[in-house]
């Protein structure tokens, strides 16, 4: 493009560091652009999650961001940091700590808590009712269920293995109905286990 500056060392560094939020400059063919990536949502495993993750997680921005006091100056990053790693540890079965509710049972968290602020935040940017119901329910089952993604495929490989399948052919056919299952964009807490 004409007059927009290429900066390869810039083009280098967005491809070599991924960070959660990061921008990313792009000289473009015809019209060179500047965008913000978001790479912190998990992936689906169907449209229908990912679409669920994302209501959920732009729900509660906007609202711990007009909060009187935001979440950020109640909890340390320490506690951030301990929490996060309990969910990744432990994913549906942790505990963590909330301000102003102490330890809690994460599903407690999402279901009492979290699912009502995202729902919240959700009508403060104007989402259709029926829409924010859509996609929170899909949540609010998913946690209920305790079956995401990752639970699904531990316990779908488990299954796999026991029936006798050595572990080459239970990721093979662990692979093939996650994919029959994630082309059917039926929410993962209702796929069933092979």
């Amino acid at each position: 493009p004409a007059g927009a500056p290429l900066l390869p060392e810039l083009l280098l560094h967005n491809g070599t560091v991924y960070r959660w939020n990061r921008p990313i400059y792009d000289p473009g063919r015809d019209q060179p652009h500047l965008r913000l990536e978001n790479r912190l949502l998990p992936a689906g495993p169907t449209v229908l999650d990912t679409i669920a993750n994302a209501a959920f997680f732009f729900g509660l921005v906007r609202k711990f961001r007009t909060a009187d006091r935001p979440l950020w100056t109640r909890m340390s990053f320490k506690t951030a940091a301990d929490n996060f790693l309990a969910c990744a540890r432990t994913g549906l079965e942790a505990s963590v700590y909330w301000p102003g509710i102490g330890d809690i049972p994460v599903t407690e968290l999402i279901l009492r808590h979290l699912l009502p602020i995202a729902a919240e935040g959700l009508r403060q940017l104007g989402v259709d009712e029926e829409l924010i119901g859509r996609y929170l329910d899909v949540l609010r089952a998913r946690t209920q269920s305790e079956q995401n993604g990752a639970a699904w495929q531990i316990a779908a490989l488990r299954r796999l293995e026991a029936s006798g399948l050595d572990r080459s052919s239970a990721l093979t056919e662990l692979t093939r109905c996650y994919w029959e299952n994630m082309h059917s964009n039926t929410p993962v807490h209702t796929w069933p286990l092979p």
